[in-house]
């Protein structure tokens, strides 16, 4: 490259190749994941802290703590419990601890932090916020965490549900 009589001067210049627009995204980044019963749903990647994948063996349960925390984990010198996201919604499926890894959201507001064990992470989106509309039809046990979903597919009836983070980390049920 450097052999290249080009580099050192201002000749071939012109002839550059034009330069492709870089596409913005359209909307705002989240992460998306299902819980065991097969719903899929979304969190701000604004409130997510970190996304971590323990081993069972890494979370430490706690005796007489709520059926819906599986324990602690360190992160970094810092203890944080972790609860079932889709027990907590009321989903009646556990999620499965009987594998490698389990994938735990982490979840921040201020300076409280809990991991959500799910069932998988699928990658993270752009997805349009004024695309939202209110949840329908979602169990009273779910609704309080829901700011809204969109419509994925309407021939198969497939929402994407976005909860609401903070609703979720203040919420009394942790401690039932």
């Amino acid at each position: 490259m450097v052999g290249n009589p080009d580099f050192l001067t201002d000749t071939g210049q012109d002839q550059a190749p034009e330069l492709q627009e870089l596409e913005s995204p359209e909307g705002e980044l989240h992460l998306r994941f299902y819980v065991p019963s097969g719903m899929e749903f979304a969190l701000p990647a604004t409130g997510i802290k970190e996304v971590l994948e323990p081993s069972p063996n890494q979370i430490t349960p706690i005796p007489n703590a709520s059926p819906l925390l599986l324990g602690t984990i360190n992160m970094r010198g810092r203890v944080i419990w972790v609860g079932d996201l889709g027990q907590f919604l009321g989903e009646p499926i556990p999620v499965n601890t009987d594998r490698s890894e389990i994938p735990v959201i982490a979840i921040e507001d201020q300076d409280t932090m809990l991991g959500l064990a799910v069932e998988r992470i699928v990658d993270m989106d752009w997805l349009d916020v004024e695309q939202l509309q209110m949840a329908m039809n979602v169990p009273d046990t779910m609704a309080p965490f829901l700011k809204g979903e969109w419509l994925l597919d309407p021939e198969s009836n497939q929402f994407l549900r976005l909860l609401d983070q903070v609703a979720i980390l203040r919420a009394a049920r942790w401690a039932a």
